[in-house]
C-alpha cells in the first residue's frame, strides 16, 4: 500500500515551490501513516542552527564568556526547537495544505465547465449503450427530444457470444426508429462493442449511423439516484444508466446538470480537498454554464431549470407540471402563469429561458423581455419589420448605439442587444466533433511504443492531462511534453474533452500505466530510463486521483502562489528556505 508513495520516502522540496498535486500528495501519505513531514534547514558553519542566531540577535544575546552564556545558549535552543519550530511548522503546513486545496478546487472546477460545454452533437434520435459482457449490453433509443422510445438487451459477447442476433436487433431498432446516433459508453466491454457498431454500420450502410464513443462517467450514480426513479419510475436501473449515456451526446449540458459534479471525478485528490467549499464551487460553475447557454423551457428538465439564475427546486417543478398540464409555452410572458412564479423572478430568469418556434422570435434569443422596447426603436430605425432585422448583419451594423442610449438602456446594454441580434440564440459552445479510435488497439497489451493515436483529453491536471486512446485505460501526458514550448499550466493548451493525437512513449501493463507525448517526433526511452510515477496512467473514475502521488521532474516544477506574510513565516524565510 505504500509503494504508490515510494518516490517521496527520501523527498526534500523548497516550501515556496510545492505544486498543489505535490503537496496533496505527501498529505495524503502522512494521513494514511506512511509518511511524516518537517521542515529542515541547513547549520550555520559554527554548527548553530540558523533560527537560533536568529532569536539571540532579537533578543540581544552574545557569546561574551559571562558565567550565564551557555545557560542563555541553551534557552535560546530550547526556544527554536520546543516552542517556535513547532508551531511555525503547524502553521506553513496549514498554509500550503489550503493553497494546494484551493489550487485542485480550481482545477476541478475549470475541468467541470469544459465538460459542460462540450459541443452538442444535436437533438437527433440516438441509440445509447451500456457495454458489459456477462449481463449483456444494455440498449435504449431516445427520441429527438431526449424521450425514451426503445430499450433492450443484447448479449453479443462472452459468454453468449449472440453476435447476429444482436446485429439483427440493433438493425430493427434503428430502422423503425430512425435513428441517426450511437453513444457507446467507454466502460467495459466499449471496444468489443464499438466493433459490433462498426459491423452494424457496414452491412446496412443505409441507416447512415454515426458512432461516438461516450464518456459513462457519473452515469451509474445518476441511475441510482431519486431523479432518475422519478423520471423512470418503471425502468429498471440497468437501463437508465444506456439513456443517461444517449442523452449526454445529444446535450452533455442537460444531462450532466443531473449528476453530482463530483461524481464525474474530473479532478485531482477531490475527496482530499474541503468538500464544502468544492461543492459550492462546482454549483457555481454548473449555473454559469447553464445560464451562458440558455435552456428551452419547453423541453428543459426540471433538474436543469434548477440551475437557472432566479429558479429553485420548487419553481422548477412547477414549470414542468404547468407545462405538462397546459401545453407549451408560447410566449415568455407565458411564464407569469405559473404558480409562485413573480414579477421579481421572471425579471431575473426571463432572459435565459428560450421559446423556439413561439409567437415572438426575440423569445428564441437571449434579448430579455424587458428589452423588447429597445429592438422596436432598432426596427424603426432599420425601417424593416423584426424578422427582417435578426440575423441581419448589414442593418445592425448601421445602427448606433449611442442614439438609443437613454434612462432605461445603457450603451453596455444597447452594444449586448445589438450582437444578440446579429446571431440569435447562439450557442457558445463549439462544433461537435468525434474522436477515431483506431480499431487495432482496444487493449492495453495491443499498444506499442511509437505507435500515433487520437484520443480525448478526460482530465487535466496541474501536472498534465489524461488522454483516452480506446484501451479502457486512460494514459497521462505529463506537462513537460504537452507542447513544444514550456507551459505552466496544461489548462494553456488543452482542456477536457479536446481530441488530440498522442505517441505511446511507454506501456507498463503490470501496473496498468501508459506514458504518452503530444511529441509526436520525441525519442522513445531508452531501456533503464524509467518514467516518473505521475507520467503514468490513471484507472478511470475515482481511482485517478491516487494515481497522481508521484513527484514531477525538477525541471518542471509548477510553482504555487507564495505563502502569506507573517512574524512567524517571515522569520523562516529570513532563516533561508523558502524565497
Amino acid at each position: 500500500e505504500a509503494a504508490k508513495f515510494q518516490d517521496y520516502f527520501a523527498h526534500d522540496e523548497a516550501l515556496a515551490s510545492v505544486p498543489s498535486h505535490r503537496a496533496l500528495a505527501m498529505f495524503r501519505g502522512r494521513n494514511e501513516g506512511f509518511l511524516s513531514l518537517n521542515f529542515t534547514l541547513p547549520d550555520s558553519d559554527d554548527g548553530v542552527h540558523p533560527c537560533e542566531h536568529l532569536i539571540a540577535n532579537h533578543v540581544g544575546i552574545e557569546a561574551a564568556n559571562r558565567p550565564a552564556d551557555a545557560w542563555l545558549n541553551e534557552v535560546v535552543r530550547w526556544t527554536w526547537r520546543v516552542k517556535l519550530l513547532t508551531h511555525l511548522e503547524s502553521d506553513l503546513l496549514g498554509e500550503l495544505r489550503v493553497q494546494a486545496e484551493e489550487e485542485a478546487i480550481r482545477v476541478f472546477a475549470r475541468n467541470m465547465k469544459d465538460l459542460l460545454m462540450a459541443a452538442p452533437a444535436g437533438l437527433r434520435p440516438t441509440l445509447g449503450l451500456d457495454p458489459g459482457l456477462r449481463t449483456g449490453v444494455k440498449v435504449a433509443i431516445v427520441d429527438g427530444t431526449g424521450k425514451l422510445v426503445a430499450h433492450s438487451t443484447i448479449f453479443p459477447h462472452q459468454p453468449r457470444n449472440d453476435w447476429d442476433g444482436s446485429l439483427h436487433t440493433l438493425a430493427e431498432l434503428c430502422k423503425t426508429h430512425d435513428v441517426e446516433l450511437v453513444a457507446i459508453g467507454n466502460g467495459t466491454a466499449s471496444r468489443e462493442t464499438d466493433k459490433l457498431v462498426a459491423e452494424l454500420m457496414k452491412k446496412h450502410p443505409s441507416l447512415a449511423l454515426t458512432k461516438i464513443v461516450v464518456s459513462e462517467a457519473g452515469a451509474s450514480v445518476y441511475s441510482a439516484s431519486e431523479l432518475a426513479a422519478q423520471e423512470f419510475p418503471n425502468l429498471d436501473v440497468t437501463f437508465r444508466g444506456a439513456v443517461s449515456i444517449a442523452r449526454r451526446l445529444q446535450d452533455p449540458l442537460a444531462e450532466l446538470v443531473k449528476i453530482d459534479p463530483k461524481a464525474i471525478g474530473v479532478g485531482q485528490y477531490q475527496h482530499d480537498v474541503n468538500q464544502l467549499k468544492l461543492s459550492r464551487m462546482l454549483d457555481t460553475v454548473v449555473e454559469d454554464c447553464v445560464n451562458a447557454v440558455g435552456v428551452d423551457v419547453n423541453s428543459a428538465s426540471a433538474a436543469l431549470l434548477t440551475r437557472i439564475a432566479g429558479l429553485n427546486a420548487t419553481l422548477a417543478q412547477n414549470i414542468v407540471a404547468f407545462r405538462d398540464a397546459n401545453g407549451v409555452f408560447r410566449n415568455r410572458h407565458d411564464l407569469k402563469k405559473v404558480p409562485r412564479l413573480g414579477e421579481r423572478t421572471f425579471e431575473q430568469a426571463a432572459g435565459f429561458l428560450r421559446i423556439a418556434q413561439g409567437d415572438n422570435p426575440l423569445d428564441a434569443s437571449a434579448v430579455h423581455p424587458e428589452s423588447y422596447p429597445l429592438v422596436s426603436k432598432f426596427q424603426a430605425a432599420a425601417a424593416c419589420d423584426l424578422a427582417q432585422l435578426i440575423g441581419n448583419s448589414k442593418a445592425l451594423k448601421s445602427i448606433k448605439p449611442a442614439d438609443f442610449v437613454d434612462a432605461n438602456f445603457g450603451l453596455i446594454t444597447v452594444q449586448d442587444v445589438l450582437s444578440e441580434l446579429e446571431k440569435p440564440g447562439r450557442d457558445p459552445r463549439p462544433e461537435f466533433k468525434a474522436a477515431a479510435f483506431n480499431d487495432a488497439v482496444t487493449e492495453m497489451k495491443d499498444l506499442v511504443p511509437g505507435m500515433v493515436l487520437e484520443g480525448v483529453v478526460t482530465n487535466v491536471t496541474a501536472f498534465g492531462a489524461f488522454v483516452d486512446v480506446g484501451v479502457h485505460q486512460d494514459g497521462l501526458v505529463h506537462i513537460s511534453v504537452l507542447s513544444d514550448r514550456f507551459i505552466k499550466d496544461p489548462h494553456e493548451v488543452v482542456k477536457a474533452g479536446d481530441i488530440v493525437k498522442v505517441k505511446v512513449m511507454e506501456v507498463d501493463l503490470p501496473r496498468k500505466r501508459i506514458a504518452l507525448s503530444c511529441k509526436l517526433d520525441a525519442a522513445l526511452p531508452t531501456a533503464g530510463d524509467g518514467v516518473a510515477k505521475d507520467r503514468q496512467s490513471s484507472p478511470r473514475g475515482a481511482s485517478r486521483q491516487s494515481t497522481a502521488t508521484a513527484k514531477q521532474p525538477q525541471r518542471q516544477q509548477q510553482g504555487s502562489a507564495p505563502l502569506k506574510s507573517g512574524t512567524l513565516g517571515d522569520l523562516f524565510r529570513k532563516a533561508g528556505v523558502a524565497k
